[in-house]
């Protein structure tokens, strides 16, 4: 996992990684990188939009500092159940302040850590991330 900063992945390294199947923390195969959403203010890349199941049915959130990809997949930190229970986005639509905090706090991640630290601060409403 990359610390906060420069040691994440930029977001053209990033959009190569659309269409490769995730693994999750154990190994097992959950679903396809199928966007990506970087932050509206600085257009780095903040997250990965993956499809669930064989028809990708449901799309959620998975935070990029938790991915590494190479090879042509792309490996998570989280267990299958944790990115199966997280909640649904819309890839098509930004994301706003209050739902990078849910979705953070889905996954572990207070509001002084990584992704939730960097959107906490700003206003309530405000886009913070945004299909790229």
């Amino acid at each position: 996992m990359a610390e906060q900063g420069g040691d994440l992945p930029t977001l053209g390294e990033v959009s190569t990684w659309r269409g490769c199947d995730v693994d999750d923390l154990g190994g097992s195969r959950i679903g396809r990188v199928m966007a990506l959403f970087a932050d509206a203010d600085d257009s780095r890349p903040a997250w990965l939009i993956v499809g669930l199941g064989r028809r990708r049915a449901k799309l959620v959130a998975v935070p990029l500092r938790d991915c590494a990809g190479g090879g042509g997949r792309v490996w998570t930190a989280h267990r299958g159940e944790a990115i199966r229970t997280a909640p649904a986005v819309d890839p098509s639509r930004p994301l706003l302040r209050e739902h990078e905090i849910a979705i953070c706090a889905h996954y572990g991640i207070g509001e002084t850590l990584g992704r939730a630290a960097e959107v906490d601060g700003r206003e309530a409403g405000t886009v913070t991330s945004r299909p790229a």
